[in-house]
C-alpha cells in the first residue's frame, strides 16, 4: 500500500489537527490495558455509565477485524476566557464553551479517512471522536500524543489538556510513534484540589463522586447531598482538576480553530436563567452544542442546586 507516516502525518497537520500520532496493535498492551480497565469496573466507579463496560473496549479488534494501527489525533480547544467566581453565575465547562466538538472532530476524520482510502488499493478505515467503545487516551498515550494524568485526562506538552481526541482505524502497518512517558512526577494538585475526592488516587477516578459525571450523566431528580453541596457554579461539568494542572497553567495556548470560541452566553449564565429554562429556551442556547446531553431537567436541576432554591425543576 503506497503511503508512509510522513505523508500521513503531513496532510493531518494540513486538515488542521494539532497532534498526530501512531500506534500498532499489541496484544501485551492490550492486555495490559484490559486488566486496568476491568479493575476500575470492579470498583463500580463508572457509576451507571453502562457503556464503559462494552467487551468491545477492552478489544479494538472487536471494532475493526482488519485493524493494524491507530492513528491518533488531536485538536486544541483552549480559550483564554475565564469562569466567574461570583456566586450570580454558573460555570460551564470549557469543552462545552463552543461548537460541538464531535462535529468539529467528525468532520475532519472524515476528510481524512476518504483521502486514506483514496490513496491504495484496499485501504479500511474507521474513525471514532468520543463516539465508539474506543479507550481513545490510552491509544493517544501510546501513539505519542501525551500521557494520562493522575486527574485522568491526558496531558500533551504543547497544549495541557485542553484537547479533544479522535482516532483513525486502519488496515495500514504503519511504523508506530514511541508511546509518551508520564510527566506528572510528584505533583498531587489535582488531587487535593478536587472538592469531592472523586480523584481516590493517583490515575483513578471515581465517577461517583465527579462532579462532571453528575451534572452531565446522572438523570436522577435530584443530586446526590454530598454533591450539590460542592458544586461551587459548576452546572455543566467541571474544570477544577485541569485549572489546577502546572501543564495548563503554563502551556495552554489558544486554539486557533473559531469555532471553539465560547458562544457569549456560555461563560457566564445566569444560575436564576438556568433554574427556570425553558424547553424552547434550552434548543435555543444549545443547538450544535456537546451540552445538549444534558437536558433541560437536568440543567434546571444543577442550577437549583447551586441556588439552593425549591424551584421546581420538574
Amino acid at each position: 500500500m503506497g503511503i508512509d507516516r510522513a505523508q500521513i502525518k503531513a496532510f493531518a497537520y494540513s486538515l488542521g489537527f494539532h497532534k498526530v500520532g501512531i500506534a500498532s496493535i499489541n496484544s501485551e498492551k492490550e492486555d495490559l490495558a484490559r486488566v486496568r480497565l476491568q479493575k476500575w469496573l470492579a470498583l463500580g466507579y463508572q457509576a451507571d455509565m453502562e457503556w464503559m463496560g462494552n467487551p468491545k473496549r477492552s478489544e479494538i479488534k472487536a471494532c475493526m477485524p482488519e485493524v493494524s494501527s491507530v492513528i491518533c489525533l488531536a485538536l486544541n480547544y483552549y480559550t483564554p476566557h475565564q469562569h466567574s467566581d461570583e456566586r450570580e453565575y454558573g460555570k460551564i465547562s470549557r469543552y462545552g464553551w463552543g461548537r460541538d466538538y464531535h462535529k468539529v472532530m467528525h468532520q475532519k476524520l472524515k476528510k481524512f479517512s476518504n483521502w486514506l482510502q483514496t490513496q491504495a488499493e484496499n485501504i479500511k478505515t474507521r474513525y471514532y471522536a468520543d463516539t465508539g467503545p474506543i479507550q481513545d487516551k490510552v491509544w493517544a498515550e501510546r501513539a505519542g500524543i501525551g500521557w494520562i494524568a493522575k486527574n485522568g485526562n491526558l496531558i500533551t506538552r504543547e497544549y495541557g489538556s485542553w484537547v479533544f481526541l479522535g482516532e483513525i482505524l486502519t488496515n495500514l502497518s504503519l511504523t508506530a510513534d514511541r508511546p509518551h512517558t508520564a510527566h506528572c512526577g510528584t505533583c498531587t494538585r489535582c488531587l487535593e484540589a478536587c472538592p469531592t475526592q472523586a480523584i481516590t488516587k493517583p490515575f483513578v477516578v471515581d465517577a461517583n463522586r465527579c462532579i462532571a459525571y453528575h451534572t452531565i450523566e446522572n438523570r436522577a431528580k435530584q443530586l446526590p447531598e454530598f454533591i450539590a453541596a460542592k458544586l461551587s457554579g459548576w452546572v455543566a461539568g467541571c474544570d477544577i482538576c485541569q485549572d489546577v494542572c502546572p501543564w495548563n497553567q503554563r502551556f495552554a495556548q489558544e486554539t486557533d480553530i473559531s469555532d471553539f470560541q465560547p458562544y457569549p452566553e456560555n461563560v457566564k449564565p445566569k444560575l436564576t436563567e438556568l433554574a427556570n429554562i425553558s424547553e424552547q429556551e434550552w434548543d435555543r442556547r444549545f443547538r450544535a452544542s456537546a451540552l445538549r446531553r444534558i437536558k433541560p431537567n437536568m440543567l434546571r436541576r444543577n442550577a437549583c442546586a447551586n441556588l439552593n432554591s425549591g424551584i421546581n425543576i420538574s
